[in-house]
């Protein structure tokens, strides 16, 4: 799981993750409207918040909030599938999300990014133009509680130069998939 505040790069991150290895990205639900080059069923799934809320009555989803004043969520189903077939899975997720997910799933691996400073932040938030001045503030107070989470993750990325975090990323990966633990079992029984 990548979660981090608004405007670190994280989908920047996941898509290089996506070219450069064999994962899946899971895709979101949001209530929220597209952007401009968000595009249905691969930026997030965009329904409304009644369907939102019936997910959730179902027990649809592996965590989901309300930030802003929209609704985000994890489906379980295209997880749960893609992990059946052996797959890795990322989940770009936000900070309280994350806690949720890793409740339900406590092998999962959770890692923090972060911009080089709040400066960056705010001119990459702004850059986007997609968001209000009040918008912006709201985003940047928001980040004081998220650093304020740091020591629920395992790993932690500074996003300065995109392929360095990138790399960073697969580096994490490649790690967690050979520390002691994950497949013993399976490797010993063939001793």
């Amino acid at each position: 799981m990548i979660s981090g505040p608004s405007g670190t790069g994280k989908g920047a991150i996941c898509a290089g993750l996506e070219e450069k290895a064999n994962v899946m990205l899971s895709v979101s639900m949001t209530t929220r409207a597209p952007r401009e080059h968000e595009v249905e069923g691969e930026s997030y799934y965009f329904i409304d918040k009644d369907r939102f809320r019936a997910v959730i009555a179902e027990g649809g989803f592996f965590e989901y909030a309300e930030i802003y004043g929209e609704y985000y969520g994890t489906p379980k189903a295209p997880v749960l599938a893609g992990l059946s077939e052996g797959r890795d899975i990322i989940l770009e997720i936000e900070v309280n999300g994350a806690k949720q997910a890793k409740d339900s799933v406590p092998d999962a691996i959770l890692v923090f990014v972060l911009p080089p400073s709040l400066e960056e932040l705010k001119r990459r938030i702004e850059s986007r133009g997609t968001e209000t001045p009040e918008r912006i503030a709201r985003r940047l107070e928001r980040v004081k509680m998220e650093i304020g989470r740091i020591s629920e993750y395992d790993y932690l990325i500074i996003n300065d130069e995109l392929p360095d975090a990138i790399d960073d990323m697969l580096a994490i990966m490649r790690a967690e998939k050979l520390r002691v633990g994950a497949g013993v079992s399976g490797i010993i029984n063939k001793f």
